[in-house]
């Protein structure tokens, strides 16, 4: 993502007041590093966690060692309870974004699951939103596609939510 759509991301984080925690695996840290470039970042992201082996998800982020074993960690289950574990650290946080997925062959790669696939979850509002996504090139860059992919998703994030704000508040003024 461009600079300047970076620095668009943050303020409308800001215009509407809403704080934002990342727990990365294969992105390790990567997402918060590009994040905190953009001005303003440091009133809206709480935290970063990188947990890069499945022993980290499991001791810092709770996903269970059953999940890991039964789907691999690189899934969107376990993406699913990185995000849970990731709020219940930070349940301040307004937006939760968890990742993880293969960069390089090895690990959980298939041809179900080939190299270059991805798995989100963005937590808001109660809701969570899965997200898979498969990308091409060498680890480098799938990491940094990985990263706009999120931000992007994020934009339109926020975007949804400011409609449904604009559509509270003109019912606010008709009631």
């Amino acid at each position: 993502m461009k600079p300047t759509d970076l620095n668009s991301l943050v303020k409308k984080f800001l215009q509407y007041k809403l704080t934002l925690a990342f727990a990365e695996s294969c992105t390790a840290g990567l997402l918060a590093s590009e994040f905190v470039q953009a001005e303003g970042s440091s009133e809206v992201l709480l935290g970063s966690v990188v947990t890069y082996h499945p022993t980290a998800k499991n001791r810092l982020l709770g996903v269970k060692k059953d999940t890991l074993a039964l789907y691999t960690a690189e899934s969107q289950q376990v993406t699913n309870e990185m995000v849970m574990g990731l709020h219940k650290l930070l349940p301040t946080a307004d937006v939760c974004v968890a990742v993880t997925g293969l960069c390089a062959g090895g690990a959980s790669e298939s041809a179900e699951k080939p190299v270059g696939t991805m798995y989100f979850t963005i937590l808001h509002q109660n809701r969570a939103h899965e997200l898979r996504e498969e990308f091409e090139g060498d680890c480098k860059t799938v990491r940094h596609l990985a990263v706009d992919f999120i931000f992007q998703r994020l934009s339109e994030l926020l975007a949804t939510y400011a409609e449904q704000h604009a559509g509270e508040a003109v019912a606010a003024k008709t009631e």
